[in-house]
Protein backbone atom coordinates (compact mmCIF):
# COMPACT_ATOMS: atom_id res chain seq x y z
CA UNK A 1 0.00 0.00 0.00
CA UNK A 2 1.36 3.40 -0.97
CA UNK A 3 0.63 6.22 1.45
CA UNK A 4 1.40 9.88 1.02
CA UNK A 5 0.31 12.46 3.62
CA UNK A 6 -1.40 15.49 2.07
CA UNK A 7 -1.33 19.05 3.39
CA UNK A 8 -4.50 18.48 5.42
CA UNK A 9 -3.07 15.21 6.78
CA UNK A 10 -5.42 13.04 4.72
CA UNK A 11 -4.01 9.77 3.35
CA UNK A 12 -4.80 8.56 -0.14
CA UNK A 13 -5.80 4.94 -0.63
CA UNK A 14 -4.56 3.70 -4.00
CA UNK A 15 -4.73 0.51 -5.97
CA UNK A 16 -1.46 -1.07 -4.79
CA UNK A 17 1.13 -2.97 -6.80
CA UNK A 18 1.17 -6.28 -4.93
CA UNK A 19 3.17 -8.21 -7.52
CA UNK A 20 6.11 -7.56 -9.82
CA UNK A 21 4.82 -6.27 -13.14
CA UNK A 22 1.24 -5.88 -11.94
CA UNK A 23 -0.67 -3.34 -14.04
CA UNK A 24 -4.21 -3.51 -12.69
CA UNK A 25 -6.08 -4.94 -9.74
CA UNK A 26 -9.71 -5.92 -9.29
CA UNK A 27 -11.45 -4.55 -6.21
CA UNK A 28 -13.17 -7.60 -4.73
CA UNK A 29 -14.56 -6.12 -1.52
CA UNK A 30 -14.31 -3.21 0.87
CA UNK A 31 -13.83 -4.39 4.43
CA UNK A 32 -14.97 -0.99 5.69
CA UNK A 33 -17.87 1.21 4.63
CA UNK A 34 -17.56 4.90 3.80
CA UNK A 35 -17.77 6.91 7.00
CA UNK A 36 -16.55 4.09 9.24
CA UNK A 37 -13.41 4.50 11.39
CA UNK A 38 -10.33 2.56 10.39
CA UNK A 39 -7.16 1.65 12.25
CA UNK A 40 -3.77 1.52 10.60
CA UNK A 41 -2.83 -2.07 9.77
CA UNK A 42 -6.31 -3.58 9.83
CA UNK A 43 -7.78 -5.09 6.64
CA UNK A 44 -9.31 -2.36 4.49
CA UNK A 45 -10.05 -4.01 1.15
CA UNK A 46 -9.55 -7.18 -0.87
CA UNK A 47 -7.81 -7.06 -4.24
CA UNK A 48 -7.68 -9.76 -6.90
CA UNK A 49 -4.37 -9.87 -8.76
CA UNK A 50 -3.02 -12.34 -11.30
CA UNK A 51 -2.07 -14.71 -8.49
CA UNK A 52 -4.75 -14.61 -5.83
CA UNK A 53 -7.15 -12.52 -3.79
CA UNK A 54 -5.13 -10.61 -1.21
CA UNK A 55 -6.03 -8.45 1.77
CA UNK A 56 -4.75 -4.85 1.78
CA UNK A 57 -4.23 -3.06 5.08
CA UNK A 58 -5.22 0.50 5.96
CA UNK A 59 -2.29 2.94 5.65
CA UNK A 60 -3.36 5.17 8.56
CA UNK A 61 -5.87 5.79 11.35
CA UNK A 62 -8.95 7.84 10.52
CA UNK A 63 -12.26 7.65 8.70
CA UNK A 64 -12.80 6.11 5.28
CA UNK A 65 -14.11 8.79 2.92
CA UNK A 66 -14.31 9.77 -0.73
CA UNK A 67 -14.67 6.19 -2.00
CA UNK A 68 -14.31 6.26 -5.79
CA UNK A 69 -14.24 2.57 -6.68
CA UNK A 70 -16.87 -0.09 -6.32
CA UNK A 71 -16.58 -3.82 -5.83
CA UNK A 72 -15.87 -5.49 -9.16
CA UNK A 73 -14.02 -2.52 -10.65
CA UNK A 74 -10.71 -3.21 -12.42
CA UNK A 75 -8.38 -0.33 -11.59
CA UNK A 76 -4.89 0.65 -12.81
CA UNK A 77 -2.14 0.46 -10.21
CA UNK A 78 -1.54 3.84 -8.53
CA UNK A 79 -5.05 5.20 -8.99
CA UNK A 80 -6.59 6.88 -5.93
CA UNK A 81 -9.71 4.98 -4.91
CA UNK A 82 -10.50 6.53 -1.50
CA UNK A 83 -9.16 8.69 1.32
CA UNK A 84 -8.57 8.27 5.02
CA UNK A 85 -9.25 11.54 6.83
CA UNK A 86 -9.65 12.78 10.36
CA UNK A 87 -13.13 12.88 11.85
CA UNK A 88 -14.97 15.87 10.39
CA UNK A 89 -12.25 16.58 7.82
CA UNK A 90 -13.16 17.22 4.19
CA UNK A 91 -11.98 14.94 1.41
CA UNK A 92 -9.11 16.73 -0.39
CA UNK A 93 -9.30 17.61 -4.08
CA UNK A 94 -7.13 15.77 -6.57
CA UNK A 95 -3.55 17.02 -6.45
CA UNK A 96 -2.46 18.10 -9.91
CA UNK A 97 0.70 16.40 -11.08
CA UNK A 98 0.57 13.85 -8.30
CA UNK A 99 1.61 10.35 -9.23
CA UNK A 100 -1.50 9.19 -7.37
CA UNK A 101 -3.91 11.21 -9.48
CA UNK A 102 -6.76 9.20 -10.89
CA UNK A 103 -5.88 7.45 -14.12
CA UNK A 104 -8.38 7.31 -16.98
CA UNK A 105 -10.97 4.61 -16.54
CA UNK A 106 -9.80 1.47 -18.34
CA UNK A 107 -11.86 0.67 -21.41
CA UNK A 108 -14.01 -2.40 -21.40
CA UNK A 109 -15.61 -4.02 -24.41
CA UNK A 110 -16.71 -1.25 -26.75
CA UNK A 111 -19.01 -1.14 -29.77
CA UNK A 112 -17.34 -1.33 -33.17
CA UNK A 113 -18.33 2.24 -34.02
CA UNK A 114 -16.58 3.54 -30.92
CA UNK A 115 -13.45 1.54 -31.69
CA UNK A 116 -13.39 2.97 -35.19
CA UNK A 117 -13.40 6.48 -33.74
CA UNK A 118 -10.20 5.87 -31.75
CA UNK A 119 -7.34 7.99 -33.02
CA UNK A 120 -4.06 6.44 -34.11
CA UNK A 121 -1.34 6.82 -31.45
CA UNK A 122 1.84 8.77 -32.16
CA UNK A 123 5.07 6.96 -33.04
CA UNK A 124 7.05 5.62 -30.08
CA UNK A 125 3.96 4.97 -27.99
CA UNK A 126 4.60 3.05 -24.80
CA UNK A 127 3.43 -0.55 -24.35
CA UNK A 128 3.94 -2.75 -21.35
CA UNK A 129 5.83 -6.00 -22.17
CA UNK A 130 2.77 -8.10 -21.43
CA UNK A 131 0.57 -5.89 -23.64
CA UNK A 132 3.06 -6.14 -26.50
CA UNK A 133 3.12 -9.93 -26.25
CA UNK A 134 -0.68 -10.23 -26.12
CA UNK A 135 -1.08 -7.88 -29.08
CA UNK A 136 1.39 -9.90 -31.14
CA UNK A 137 -0.14 -13.26 -30.19
CA UNK A 138 -3.68 -12.19 -31.07
CA UNK A 139 -2.99 -9.91 -34.03
CA UNK A 140 -4.28 -6.74 -32.36
CA UNK A 141 -3.42 -3.47 -34.13
CA UNK A 142 -2.19 -1.19 -31.34
CA UNK A 143 -3.26 1.82 -33.40
CA UNK A 144 -6.85 0.89 -32.53
CA UNK A 145 -6.22 0.58 -28.79
CA UNK A 146 -6.53 3.39 -26.29
CA UNK A 147 -4.05 3.17 -23.40
CA UNK A 148 -5.25 3.53 -19.81
CA UNK A 149 -1.82 3.73 -18.19
CA UNK A 150 0.34 6.71 -17.32
CA UNK A 151 0.90 9.00 -20.32
CA UNK A 152 -1.35 6.79 -22.41
CA UNK A 153 0.71 3.64 -21.98
CA UNK A 154 -1.06 0.57 -23.35
CA UNK A 155 -1.49 -2.06 -20.65
CA UNK A 156 -2.40 -5.72 -20.88
CA UNK A 157 -5.86 -4.74 -19.65
CA UNK A 158 -6.33 -2.56 -22.75
CA UNK A 159 -5.36 -5.39 -25.09
CA UNK A 160 -7.76 -7.70 -23.23
CA UNK A 161 -10.52 -5.15 -23.78
CA UNK A 162 -9.76 -5.06 -27.50
CA UNK A 163 -9.86 -8.86 -27.61
CA UNK A 164 -13.22 -8.92 -25.87
CA UNK A 165 -14.55 -6.33 -28.30
CA UNK A 166 -13.30 -8.40 -31.21
CA UNK A 167 -14.97 -11.50 -29.77
CA UNK A 168 -18.21 -9.58 -29.25
CA UNK A 169 -18.22 -8.46 -32.91
CA UNK A 170 -17.56 -12.02 -34.07
CA UNK A 171 -20.44 -13.25 -31.96
CA UNK A 172 -22.82 -10.78 -33.58
CA UNK A 173 -22.01 -12.22 -37.01
CA UNK A 174 -22.18 -15.86 -35.94
CA UNK A 175 -25.37 -17.81 -36.46
CA UNK A 176 -24.47 -20.32 -33.74
CA UNK A 177 -22.26 -18.54 -31.21
CA UNK A 178 -20.23 -20.93 -29.05
CA UNK A 179 -20.98 -21.29 -25.37
CA UNK A 180 -17.95 -20.38 -23.28
CA UNK A 181 -16.89 -19.88 -19.71
CA UNK A 182 -15.18 -16.69 -18.62
CA UNK A 183 -12.08 -17.30 -16.53
CA UNK A 184 -11.29 -15.71 -13.20
CA UNK A 185 -7.95 -13.98 -12.70
CA UNK A 186 -6.64 -17.07 -10.92
CA UNK A 187 -7.68 -19.40 -13.73
CA UNK A 188 -6.31 -17.05 -16.39
CA UNK A 189 -2.99 -16.86 -14.61
CA UNK A 190 -2.79 -20.65 -14.25
CA UNK A 191 -3.46 -21.11 -17.97
CA UNK A 192 -0.95 -18.42 -18.91
CA UNK A 193 1.83 -19.58 -16.62
CA UNK A 194 1.53 -23.28 -17.36
CA UNK A 195 1.62 -22.51 -21.08
CA UNK A 196 4.66 -20.30 -20.63
CA UNK A 197 6.44 -22.87 -18.48
CA UNK A 198 5.67 -25.82 -20.75
CA UNK A 199 6.77 -23.98 -23.91
CA UNK A 200 9.90 -22.27 -22.55
CA UNK A 201 11.31 -24.56 -19.83
CA UNK A 202 13.06 -27.76 -20.99
CA UNK A 203 11.35 -30.25 -18.67
CA UNK A 204 12.53 -33.75 -17.92
CA UNK A 205 10.97 -36.22 -15.50
CA UNK A 206 12.23 -38.88 -13.12
CA UNK A 207 9.85 -41.41 -11.58
CA UNK A 208 10.54 -43.51 -8.52
CA UNK A 209 8.48 -45.89 -6.40
CA UNK A 210 9.27 -45.63 -2.71
CA UNK A 211 8.13 -47.73 0.21
CA UNK A 212 5.99 -45.53 2.45
CA UNK A 213 5.56 -47.77 5.49
CA UNK A 214 7.80 -45.51 7.58
CA UNK A 215 5.85 -42.44 6.51
CA UNK A 216 2.55 -43.97 7.60
CA UNK A 217 4.01 -45.10 10.92
CA UNK A 218 5.50 -41.68 11.59
CA UNK A 219 2.18 -39.98 10.97
CA UNK A 220 0.39 -42.30 13.38
CA UNK A 221 3.12 -42.02 16.02
CA UNK A 222 3.43 -38.25 15.89
CA UNK A 223 -0.21 -37.30 15.32
CA UNK A 224 -1.51 -37.62 18.93
CA UNK A 225 1.28 -35.58 20.50
CA UNK A 226 1.11 -32.80 17.92
CA UNK A 227 -2.68 -32.64 18.11
CA UNK A 228 -2.48 -32.19 21.88
CA UNK A 229 0.41 -29.72 21.74
CA UNK A 230 -0.50 -27.65 18.69
CA UNK A 231 -4.15 -28.42 18.10
CA UNK A 232 -3.60 -29.55 14.51
CA UNK A 233 -3.86 -32.83 12.66
CA UNK A 234 -0.68 -33.61 10.74
CA UNK A 235 -0.96 -34.93 7.20
CA UNK A 236 1.31 -36.73 4.80
CA UNK A 237 1.83 -33.38 3.09
CA UNK A 238 3.18 -31.90 6.33
CA UNK A 239 5.64 -34.76 6.68
CA UNK A 240 6.72 -34.49 3.06
CA UNK A 241 7.26 -30.72 3.33
CA UNK A 242 9.57 -31.28 6.29
CA UNK A 243 11.43 -34.17 4.66
CA UNK A 244 11.79 -32.51 1.26
CA UNK A 245 13.12 -29.34 2.88
CA UNK A 246 15.74 -31.28 4.80
CA UNK A 247 16.74 -33.20 1.67
CA UNK A 248 17.20 -29.95 -0.26
CA UNK A 249 19.91 -28.88 2.19
CA UNK A 250 22.01 -31.65 0.61
CA UNK A 251 20.89 -30.88 -2.95
CA UNK A 252 21.04 -27.08 -3.29
CA UNK A 253 20.87 -27.13 -7.08
CA UNK A 254 17.22 -28.14 -6.90
CA UNK A 255 16.58 -25.17 -4.60
CA UNK A 256 17.73 -22.67 -7.21
CA UNK A 257 16.08 -20.51 -9.86
CA UNK A 258 16.78 -19.64 -13.48
CA UNK A 259 16.86 -16.04 -14.67
CA UNK A 260 18.29 -14.58 -17.88
CA UNK A 261 20.92 -17.27 -18.44
CA UNK A 262 21.96 -17.21 -14.77
CA UNK A 263 21.44 -19.65 -11.91
CA UNK A 264 20.57 -18.18 -8.51
CA UNK A 265 21.11 -20.37 -5.45
CA UNK A 266 18.74 -19.53 -2.60
CA UNK A 267 19.91 -19.35 0.98
CA UNK A 268 16.43 -20.13 2.30
CA UNK A 269 14.39 -23.23 1.56
CA UNK A 270 10.80 -22.06 1.06
CA UNK A 271 8.46 -24.92 0.14
CA UNK A 272 5.41 -24.09 -1.95
CA UNK A 273 2.34 -26.31 -1.58
CA UNK A 274 -0.04 -26.49 -4.54
CA UNK A 275 -3.58 -26.00 -3.20
CA UNK A 276 -6.86 -26.41 -5.03
CA UNK A 277 -9.26 -23.47 -4.77
CA UNK A 278 -12.64 -22.90 -6.35
CA UNK A 279 -11.34 -21.53 -9.65
CA UNK A 280 -7.90 -23.05 -10.02
CA UNK A 281 -4.72 -23.76 -8.09
CA UNK A 282 -2.61 -21.47 -5.92
CA UNK A 283 0.79 -22.19 -4.43
CA UNK A 284 1.10 -21.13 -0.80
CA UNK A 285 4.58 -21.00 0.70
CA UNK A 286 6.02 -22.22 4.01
CA UNK A 287 9.25 -20.22 4.48
CA UNK A 288 12.41 -21.72 5.96
CA UNK A 289 10.75 -25.12 6.08
CA UNK A 290 14.04 -26.88 6.86
CA UNK A 291 14.49 -24.92 10.09
CA UNK A 292 11.06 -25.26 11.71
CA UNK A 293 9.49 -28.17 13.55
CA UNK A 294 6.88 -30.47 12.05
CA UNK A 295 4.20 -29.05 14.32
CA UNK A 296 4.84 -25.53 13.08
CA UNK A 297 4.70 -26.74 9.48
CA UNK A 298 1.30 -28.33 10.19
CA UNK A 299 0.02 -25.11 11.80
CA UNK A 300 1.17 -22.95 8.90
CA UNK A 301 -0.20 -25.37 6.29
CA UNK A 302 -3.58 -25.41 8.06
CA UNK A 303 -3.73 -21.61 8.19
CA UNK A 304 -2.68 -21.24 4.55
CA UNK A 305 -5.30 -23.77 3.44
CA UNK A 306 -8.05 -21.91 5.30
CA UNK A 307 -7.02 -18.54 3.86
CA UNK A 308 -6.72 -19.97 0.35
CA UNK A 309 -10.21 -21.46 0.45
CA UNK A 310 -11.62 -18.22 1.86
CA UNK A 311 -9.77 -16.20 -0.84
CA UNK A 312 -7.93 -14.24 1.85
CA UNK A 313 -4.28 -15.05 1.15
CA UNK A 314 -1.76 -12.33 1.93
CA UNK A 315 1.04 -11.38 -0.45
CA UNK A 316 3.56 -12.94 1.93
CA UNK A 317 1.64 -16.25 1.73
CA UNK A 318 2.49 -16.76 -1.96
CA UNK A 319 5.85 -15.04 -2.31
CA UNK A 320 9.43 -16.33 -2.53
CA UNK A 321 8.84 -20.05 -3.05
CA UNK A 322 11.98 -21.96 -4.04
CA UNK A 323 10.61 -25.52 -4.56
CA UNK A 324 7.04 -26.79 -4.99
CA UNK A 325 5.27 -29.91 -3.75
CA UNK A 326 2.04 -31.08 -5.40
CA UNK A 327 0.25 -33.95 -3.66
CA UNK A 328 -2.79 -35.56 -5.32
CA UNK A 329 -2.71 -38.71 -3.25
CA UNK A 330 -5.84 -37.68 -1.35
CA UNK A 331 -7.68 -37.79 -4.69
CA UNK A 332 -6.61 -41.42 -5.25
CA UNK A 333 -4.21 -40.49 -8.07
CA UNK A 334 -1.45 -43.09 -8.47
CA UNK A 335 1.08 -40.90 -10.27
CA UNK A 336 1.27 -37.75 -12.39
CA UNK A 337 3.74 -35.26 -13.83
CA UNK A 338 3.61 -31.62 -12.72
CA UNK A 339 4.62 -28.51 -14.63
CA UNK A 340 7.42 -26.43 -13.12
CA UNK A 341 6.59 -23.01 -11.66
CA UNK A 342 9.23 -20.60 -13.03
CA UNK A 343 11.68 -19.33 -11.97
CA UNK A 344 11.88 -22.43 -9.77
CA UNK A 345 13.71 -25.36 -11.33
CA UNK A 346 11.88 -28.36 -9.88
CA UNK A 347 8.53 -29.60 -8.61
CA UNK A 348 7.71 -32.90 -6.89
CA UNK A 349 4.45 -34.67 -7.76
CA UNK A 350 3.22 -37.14 -5.13
CA UNK A 351 0.75 -39.95 -5.77
CA UNK A 352 -1.33 -41.93 -3.29
CA UNK A 353 0.01 -44.52 -0.87
CA UNK A 354 -1.41 -47.96 -1.65
CA UNK A 355 -0.60 -51.60 -1.02
CA UNK A 356 1.28 -53.18 -3.91
CA UNK A 357 2.99 -56.48 -4.51
CA UNK A 358 6.76 -55.96 -4.68
CA UNK A 359 9.80 -58.19 -4.69
CA UNK A 360 11.55 -58.30 -1.31
CA UNK A 361 14.55 -60.61 -1.03
CA UNK A 362 13.43 -62.49 -4.13
CA UNK A 363 9.90 -63.09 -2.81
CA UNK A 364 6.59 -61.37 -3.44
CA UNK A 365 5.51 -59.20 -0.56
CA UNK A 366 2.76 -56.62 -0.04
CA UNK A 367 4.09 -53.20 0.92
CA UNK A 368 2.68 -49.68 1.20
CA UNK A 369 4.17 -47.89 -1.81
CA UNK A 370 4.00 -44.42 -3.29
CA UNK A 371 5.13 -42.95 -6.61
CA UNK A 372 7.12 -39.73 -6.77
CA UNK A 373 7.62 -37.87 -10.05
CA UNK A 374 10.27 -35.16 -10.10
CA UNK A 375 10.02 -32.52 -12.85
CA UNK A 376 13.26 -30.60 -13.48
CA UNK A 377 14.52 -27.71 -15.59
CA UNK A 378 17.35 -29.19 -17.65
CA UNK A 379 19.07 -25.80 -17.90
CA UNK A 380 19.93 -26.06 -14.21
CA UNK A 381 19.55 -29.69 -13.14
CA UNK A 382 20.86 -32.74 -14.95
CA UNK A 383 19.67 -36.33 -14.65
CA UNK A 384 22.31 -37.41 -12.14
CA UNK A 385 21.61 -34.49 -9.79
CA UNK A 386 17.88 -35.19 -9.95
CA UNK A 387 18.44 -38.91 -9.32
CA UNK A 388 20.62 -38.17 -6.28
CA UNK A 389 17.87 -35.95 -4.85
CA UNK A 390 15.33 -38.76 -5.19
CA UNK A 391 17.81 -41.20 -3.66
CA UNK A 392 18.33 -38.94 -0.64
CA UNK A 393 14.59 -38.38 -0.30
CA UNK A 394 13.89 -42.11 -0.47
CA UNK A 395 16.30 -42.72 2.42
CA UNK A 396 14.66 -39.97 4.49
CA UNK A 397 11.14 -41.27 3.81
CA UNK A 398 12.11 -44.79 4.92
CA UNK A 399 12.99 -43.50 8.40
CA UNK A 400 11.27 -40.12 8.75
CA UNK A 401 11.22 -39.93 12.55
CA UNK A 402 15.00 -40.14 12.62
CA UNK A 403 15.23 -37.02 10.47
CA UNK A 404 12.53 -35.08 12.30
CA UNK A 405 14.15 -35.14 15.71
Amino acid sequence: MVELPQTNMAFSVVMPALELGQETGKLVAWRKKEGEPVVKGEPLLEVETDKAVLEVEAPADGVLAGVKAQEGDVIPVGRTIAWIVRAGEEVPGEASGSQLAAAPSPPGPQPEAQLNRLQSPPAGRKLSPKARRLAKEHGIDINTVRGSGAEGEILAFDIQGALESKAARSKLHSETPPVGESLSATARLMAERTTQSWTTVPHFFLVREIEATGLLEARENLRPGLKDARGVKITQTDLLVALVARTLTKCPRLNASWSENEIHFHQQINIGIAMAVQDGVVVAVIPKANTIALGEIAVQRTQLTERARARKLHLSDIANGTFTLSNLGMYQVDAFSAIITPPQVAILAVGRISDRVVAVGGRARVRAMMTLTLSCDHRVVDGVQAALFLQELAEVIREPERWLQ
